[in-house]
């Protein structure tokens, strides 16, 4: 009978946690969104002036700020920089078809 109810709680905590894990990955879909909506304005901006596609200094700055604030958190600082790059990859890509249909050059 205990048994039983250890398992049920086990239970009801299993759908509290996935319920909290929907909300966290709903808010992430959310934020990327909103990033893209403001990378899409750089991409935008630095193709109307000529500017080159990717920031490789930023990129750098960006890579050394989030992986402090990765180890500030307890997070994977490797992991922290895995997903930035991939991120920024895409950003890149989607200001190079910018700069492209500007045109622009897709390289820099």
């Amino acid at each position: 009978m205990n048994e039983e109810k250890d398992m049920a709680d086990a239970r009801a905590a299993l759908v509290d946690y996935r319920a909290s894990i929907d909300n966290i990955d709903a808010a992430l879909i959310h934020m990327l969104a909103e990033r893209f909506r403001c990378t899409k304005a750089v991409g935008e901006l630095k193709a109307s002036h000529g500017l080159p596609p990717a920031d490789p200094a930023r990129e750098q700055q960006q890579i050394a700020r989030l992986r402090q604030l990765a180890k500030d958190a307890h997070l994977d600082p490797d992991f922290a920089e895995k997903f930035l790059n991939f991120v920024v990859r895409e950003v890149i890509r989607h200001h190079e078809h910018i700069a492209a249909s500007n045109g622009g050059t897709k390289t820099g």
